[in-house]
């Protein structure tokens, strides 16, 4: 009974550390960029897009297909960046725990 008891705890401690987890990703900014700078996009951890900075030059009538699709990879390469980073934090925290390769965190 005792390793049911200690499995019990360690899920304890998972479940402690992943809720703290949540709360880093919420806090958590990053910025994407395209265009060599020209569009930038942050989001927050969870991947919500907190803000967006246009450069001046893209800003007229001829541009705008161009921003339009900057906009779009500047998210993308965001939304990346967010998700490499959560899945970093969830290997640390679940180093020693032994799950399946391939298993993500948060769930």
């Amino acid at each position: 009974m005792k390793d049911l008891g200690d499995m019990f705890k360690k899920a304890q401690e998972l479940q402690a550390k992943l809720d703290a987890f949540q709360e880093e990703l919420e806090a958590l900014e990053v910025t994407g960029a395209a265009g060599g700078g020209l569009v930038t996009v942050t989001l927050n951890g969870k991947g919500s897009l907190r803000r967006v900075a246009i450069d001046p030059s893209l800003l007229s009538e001829s541009e705008r297909e161009v921003l339009e699709d900057l906009l779009v990879a500047a998210h993308a390469d965001a939304k990346n960046k967010v998700e490499a980073r959560a899945q970093e934090e969830a290997q640390k925290m679940t180093g020693g725990m032994g799950l399946p390769p391939g298993f993500k965190l948060p769930f």
